[in-house]
């Protein structure tokens, strides 16, 4: 199952860059720089590359949620840090004092 997931979840990456890198550029990044006549009548806002660009994000990121919770259950709980350098610390051994 987890292979399965991981296999979706690289394509639907690639698939995601390349329909990024196809959309057409318009200009001013998260819409600085248009104009009111450009926001109200955007081309865009109906695009095809648009909607399956928000569906194949969509489906990466609910691939990469699951993708986490599926490998979260395989996981020991453990203890903190520090009580396994507590622990090595009490196995090496004392260095014996001088009785000069």
């Amino acid at each position: 199952m987890e292979n399965t997931l991981l296999v979706i979840n690289i394509i639907l990456a690639a698939i995601l860059v390349v329909l990024v890198l196809v959309q057409k550029s318009e200009g001013g990044a998260l819409g600085i720089g248009l104009s009111q006549d450009n926001f109200m009548f955007s081309r865009s806002a109906g695009n095809f590359l648009t909607k399956s660009t928000a569906l194949i994000a969509t489906l990466f990121i609910i691939c990469s949620l699951s993708l986490t919770i599926i490998s979260r259950s395989e996981l020991e709980p453990t203890g903190s840090v520090l009580d396994k350098i507590e622990e090595n610390q009490e196995e090496t051994p004392k260095i014996p004092e001088n009785n000069n």
